[in-house]
């Protein structure tokens, strides 16, 4: 039943049905007499007198619920909603009314004059007015609440701020750089605004459609694309230019994307995905202005920005009024009434709740006409005044219009009127002109900031502009069900404007369009995408009315009355002819396009391709699945890193195994199939870290949550795109594979046809002959069958290294590699720790070098230079125990060697194994499974090619743990096993953690734990336990002859273990340049070894790729820290063992409170820090030689007296020394084929001198 509200509304129904009943009678007496000619111009007069009535009438109904809506939006308060609620009422009963009798009384308008058919068409669309009283009163108490939860959300900040949205949240949003505040106030804003009405939303819509379906629409979507008079067409119309301008717009997001990633770095930026939405200065990222200052193209040009004018002048809310109205007036369009002036809420008040969202009003009397606006003194809000002044000026142009015309030609007509103007306010030559700008800069950055400036704000929204609608027109379909309003938002989001929330988002909880203005106060949003088409229409009309020349972005129309005519012919039609009639009154054209806009920014659009290309930016994006650090919340941590962990374990397990049966059956099949399940254990390591970045640390409160998260987050190579993620498996296989299938050719005296390999072949040459040339020989043909074979894909190595280290936030591959380390100063900290054992290493390199003179003679030995690299027993240099017999200190006394009494005995490889693994046991260790003993490759097998560097390997599984070895029965090989048996320990020990944690505490302590064991099983006194040697005598000879064959070993790897790592940190971050990374070799070879090569060596050699871990990319600082604290912890275990006396002599073998100590720090694997694992073992949190020195103080105290007998110069102060090549053939004294000395000159370069007087300077 319809209620009589007031005496106005019945006095206008009791003379319409009189009326009616009138022209009923009359028409059928009429119809009696004549059925043709005089009945349709009674019709034509009949439907004039209707619509004459409807306006006259609907003038006081709208101004009533027009007033009643201000004053609720002024003064938010239940009183002025119920208020508002009941003009809402009177107002569909009077649309109802009037649309009933509409249709009763012209039920086909086809012969009616155009302009009272579209009014009385336009009549009888009765939207909400078709609901029941019931359904009405529902209908407006949701929009009302909806609008109102809207208008009084605040955001709680953590610092106990409570803030609304305007101005605190907004001016938050467009100022801060704060990457965690500006998400909290996002996320805030969005579960304060949006998340209360997500209910009421869904009971909203359908009632909304029951209005819409009672006009004969389909649902309230097709509804409002009919205000567009398209027949259907409206939304394939503007995705059409959407597409046209999309190219552009990817262009500036790559832009912005890659400055925001300047600012905030990897973890919050992805250059190939979607922007945090919270970071473009604006809470829904509609428009981009306000970060402007992160993006500018060209510092130190006059900026574009009037703010700074503004506020210095004086200007408050009044003086940017009455600036606007001025701009019109100059046009010879209207002033604002007085009604305007007194009756607009210019500032937001401060007692009381009011919608600051900016909006016109027209109250339908013809003089009353208001902006409400919660005006702030900046250059936005100045062009929001023009906007919205606009509007006004369209009021007022067709304010005599029938009120069924009072609207915009269609609605983006309406937006784009202020925004037209704006468009010309907003040049410097405007703003210079109303001295807001002090000069205009004539030149082409000047013009790039300036239309950026404007594409951050015009570009930037188009994509949103299009989205809302598309949004809603799928939820008013019933496409987008309730349950999927949240998805399909940031799905539209993602696809349209490139941007990702910063925060996950709960689709059962979370309603973020609720969080927009127009979404609760149920506007219609692609009139805003139409008008940022059609303005650029507009404006360029009305320049070339004005007569602009030249670029369309420079023309300023202020003050150009034929500019003005223009537009007002056309604003003056309001609605009364369809929008294509307007548009080509004021542009000569009845299309949309996007032609004028795309040429106001073609200078721009130039600019920006040209930018992104030389930044290697893609436009767009492609990782549609990546979000930022902090995206995801507490709550899924645990479930996370659960399903990880259970991925992890398989994935792992069939990298390893892959990685495994090629390493022992070399081919071309097991390559491919290693190189397969690498690449996907990269990729999945790649998407894993993806995920676990999304945490942020900071928000776990479980610090070993936070420690997984923070270790999963690091993508690896896995960050690579796919064909460098192949290239990079390629060229590592590749040189694995010329690494392990290396043959040296023609060593000694066996013909060129006479190839062997690396092991057991030329390690047994460096290590047992004594021939000068034949090792020259061995050493030079290994270097040219293995490394200089694979300088090229090297090359190649370091950029996809360094690509994948920057893709990881760190400047290159060597910093990536030290943050294994966590500790920011570890290169200080090493370069400590060697500056400490320097001098030891020094006086043992001049005691070995004075043995070698000895044997080999004058000719190829400089007491005062570095030592010939090929002559101290081993290939590299790195351990000179093999040359013991040439530098034994005592002989005759025991040789702490075991390698006869394994022989003599009969040890074959698997005895050695068991001993090993007996000794672990005996310290309450954990023994090798059955899967490790019938598993492992103890012996380099017949019949195909492996890789014989022996090394341990943990199957993921907490069961399959194995060692592969080409085993050679000798104290080497043997303490070998005890080394990979410490790795397998660490993996048995700390099997029971997570994947994550797997490892040791840092990559050294790994390295350490069976050297610790070694120590003391290398003891004369566990040899001679096991039987391996005679009876050691008990004296200081025979402790001498022990440590120096402990210190041919350790101390002489010292520095190897250290330069191997300084070299490739400075390759990777280029101080060693790609053409001298032989020259950067060797200068750090005898800076810091204090060797030479046996020849001159240049760049077309590539000496490092001769050493396994170059080739198959292995750090090896690892080794350098495992060589220190080994001695810590052997130390500590010692102390367990109740050891005294010398340190060198401790075995602590069957000593199970040892065992426990090293257990307990095994288990942590990398759960802690390495200096938490130190502490645990050591009791101490540092790294230092201490131990080691206090282990080597007997043998110090000996070099130093001999060095000092001999007279030997300690150093190699002839840096760029270099041997001879014109040697003679034999053992012993080498000699010449031609008298006198016919050294060299050295190859080395003069920076390689000065690095040794640098090292010099700094030592003293």
């Amino acid at each position: 039943m319809l209620v009589l509200y007031n005496s106005e509304i019945y006095r206008i129904r009791i003379r319409k049905k009189q009326e009616n009943m009138f022209r009923y009678l009359v028409g059928h007496v009429t119809l009696l007499i004549l059925l043709s000619g005089s009945a349709k111009a009674d019709l034509q007069s009949d439907a004039v007198a209707f619509a004459a009535d409807y306006t006259t009438d609907a003038a006081e109904v709208y101004y009533n619920s027009s007033l009643a809506a201000w004053n609720y939006q002024t003064g938010i308060t239940e009183e002025n909603l119920n208020a508002m609620n009941a003009e809402n009422v009177k107002s569909a009963a009077f649309t109802k009314m009037y649309g009933e009798q509409a249709k009763q009384d012209f039920p086909d308008t086809s012969t009616l004059e155009e302009s009272e058919q579209r009014q009385i068409d336009s009549i009888k669309i009765l939207g909400t007015a078709n609901l029941n009283e019931a359904d009405l009163n529902q209908y407006n108490d949701l929009t009302g609440g909806m609008e109102a939860t809207y208008s009084t959300a605040t955001v709680t900040m953590p610092d106990g701020r409570v803030l609304n949205l305007d101005p605190d949240l907004t001016a938050l949003m467009a100022t801060s750089r704060d990457y965690n505040e500006l998400k909290y106030a996002w996320k805030g804003w969005y579960e304060a605004a949006g998340r209360p009405i997500r209910e009421d939303y869904e009971t909203f819509v359908a009632l909304s459609n029951k209005a819409s379906v009672a006009d004969g629409f389909t649902d309230t979507g097709e509804y409002w694309r009919s205000w567009y008079e398209m027949n259907g067409q409206l939304e394939a119309t503007v995705d059409a230019l959407w597409a046209e301008l999309q190219p552009l717009y990817t262009e500036l997001h790559a832009y912005v994307r890659r400055k925001l990633y300047e600012k905030y770095g990897s973890n919050y930026i992805n250059l190939k995905a979607p922007i945090p939405a919270h970071l473009l200065g604006n809470m829904w990222a509609q428009q981009w202005g306000n970060i402007y200052d992160l993006v500018e193209p060209y510092s130190g040009k006059t900026g574009v920005d009037a703010t700074p004018a503004m506020q210095s002048q004086g200007y408050d809310a009044m003086k940017m009024f009455k600036t606007s109205e001025e701009f019109f007036v100059s046009l010879g369009l209207d002033e604002m009434t007085d009604e305007f002036w007194a009756n607009t809420m210019f500032v937001k008040p401060t007692d009381r709740d009011v919608v600051c969202h900016a909006s016109a009003w027209d109250f339908y009397n013809k003089v009353d006409f208001r902006i409400k606006m919660c005006t702030v003194v900046n250059m936005e809000d100045l062009i929001t005044i023009h906007h919205e002044m606009g509007h006004i000026q369209y009021y007022q142009q067709y304010k005599d219009q029938p009120i069924p015309f009072r609207g915009g030609a269609n609605p983006g007509f309406h937006e784009a009127v202020g925004d037209t103007l704006a468009l010309s306010v907003s040049t410097p030559k405007h703003l210079n002109k109303i001295g807001l700008l002090d000069k205009v800069e004539e030149d082409d950055e000047a013009d790039i900031n300036y239309l950026l400036s404007q594409a951050m704000d015009k570009i930037a929204f188009l994509p949103f502009g299009l989205m809302i609608d598309k949004w809603r027109w799928s939820v008013f379909s019933g496409d987008t069900p309730k349950a999927k309003y949240q998805d399909k938002w940031d799905q539209l989001r993602k696809d349209l404007q490139g941007i990702t929330p910063p925060v996950e988002r709960d689709g059962t909880t979370d309603f973020d369009p609720g969080a927009k203005y127009h979404v609760p106060a149920n506007t219609p949003y692609i009139r805003y995408f139409v008008s940022f088409v059609v303005q650029f229409q507009f404006y360029k009309s009305m320049c070339d009315a004005s007569g602009h020349q030249g670029p369309l972005y420079k023309c300023d129309f202020y003050q150009s009355k034929e500019a003005g005519a223009k537009l007002q012919k056309m604003l003056e039609l309001g609605s009364s002819k369809p929008w294509q009639f307007a548009m080509n009154e004021i542009t000569g054209s009845e299309d949309m396009s996007t032609l004028a806009l795309q040429e106001y920014f073609d200078p721009l659009t130039t600019w920006l391709k040209q930018k992104n290309l030389d930044n290697g930016d893609t436009p767009g994006w492609t990782d549609m699945d990546w979000r930022p650090m902090g995206y995801k919340l507490e709550d899924s941590v645990v479930g996370f890193l659960d399903s990880y962990n259970s991925s992890a374990e398989d994935v792992y397990f069939k990298a390893v195994s892959a990685e495994w049966e090629y390493n022992t059956n070399i081919n071309d099949q097991t390559q491919a199939a290693s190189g397969v399940a690498s690449q996907e254990q990269a990729q999945f390591n790649a998407e894993q870290a993806v995920l676990a970045k999304q945490y942020d640390p900071l928000d776990i409160s479980d610090p070993t949550n936070t420690r997984l998260i923070e270790k999963l987050s690091v993508v690896g190579t896995g960050a690579l795109p796919d064909a460098d993620l192949q290239a990079l498996t390629e060229v590592n296989s590749k040189m694995q594979t010329k690494y392990s299938t290396a043959k040296a050719c023609g060593v000694g005296d066996r013909p060129d046809t006479e190839c062997i390999p690396l092991d057991p072949d030329l390690t047994s040459i460096m290590a047992t002959s004594k021939n000068y040339n034949e090792l020259r020989d061995a050493w030079i043909t290994w270097r040219g069958a293995s490394g200089a074979m694979m300088r090229d894909d090297y090359n190649s190595y370091i950029d996809l290294e360094n690509e994948a280290a920057v893709l990881n936030n760190y400047h290159d591959m060597g910093e990536y590699w030290r943050a294994d380390y966590e500790t920011p100063d570890i290169e200080e900290q090493l370069e400590k720790v060697w500056q400490e054992m320097l001098p030891l290493y020094q006086e043992l390199h001049a005691y070995t070098r004075r043995k070698l003179y000895n044997y080999y003679g004058s000719e190829v030995i400089n007491l005062n230079g570095p030592i010939p690299a090929h002559l101290l027993g081993n290939m590299w240099a790195q351990s000179w125990l093999d040359i013991y017999d040439l530098v034994e200190p005592y002989s005759g006394k025991s040789r702490p060697d075991a390698t006869p009494g394994l022989q003599q005995q009969g040890w074959d490889a698997k005895k050695m194994f068991h001993v090993a693994d007996d000794f672990f046991g005996d310290m309450g260790l954990m023994k090798c499974p059955d899967e490790f003993w019938s598993e492992t490759m103890f012996t380099k097998p017949e019949g195909r090619e492996v890789v014989c560097h022996a090394s341990a390997w943990d199957f993921y599984n907490r069961k399959d743990f194995r060692i592969k070895m080409c085993t050679e029965i000798n104290q080497n090989d043997f303490v070998t096993i005890h080394h990979e048996l410490g790795h397998i320990q660490y993996f048995m020990q700390y099997q029971h953690l997570p994947v994550t944690f797997r490892d040791g505490a840092n990559p050294g302590f790994h390295e350490a734990v069976g050297d610790t064991l070694a120590l003391s099983v290398g003891t004369l006194q566990h040899m001679y336990k096991l039987g391996l040697i005679d009876e050691p005598t008990n004296d200081l000879e025979s402790d001498i002859n022990y440590l120096m064959s402990v210190a041919l070993d350790k101390l002489a790897f010292i520095p190897f273990g250290y330069l191997m790592d300084k070299w490739r940190w400075d390759v990777f971050s280029g101080r060693i340049s790609k053409a001298n990374m032989n020259q950067g070799w060797w200068d750090y070879r005898v800076k810091y070894q204090g060797v030479t090569p046996p020849q001159s060596r240049d760049e077309t050699d590539f000496d490092p790729g001769a050493k396994f871990h170059i080739a198959n990319n292995v750090p090896y600082i690892r080794y350098f820290v495992s060589t220190v604290v080994q001695f810590q912890f052997y130390e500590s275990l010692c102390k367990e063992a109740n050891h005294t006396g010398d340190l060198f002599k401790c075995d602590f073998n069957g000593t199970k409170a040892a065992g426990d100590k090293l257990g307990a720090m095994l288990r942590l694997g990398s759960s802690v820090t390495w200096e938490d694992a130190l502490e645990q073992i050591t009791g101490s949190r540092e790294m230092t030689s201490a131990s080691l020195v206090n282990y080597f103080t007997p043998l110090l105290d000996f070099l130093k007296e001999e060095n000092k007998k001999n007279n030997d110069v300690v150093g190699w102060p002839d840096y760029s020394w270099e041997p001879p090549t014109n040697t003679l053939s034999g053992n012993g004294k080498v000699l010449l084929d031609n008298a006198g000395s016919t050294a060299k000159p050295g190859s080395l370069t003069i920076i390689a001198f000065v690095f040794f007087l640098i090292t010099r300077v700094l030592l003293e």
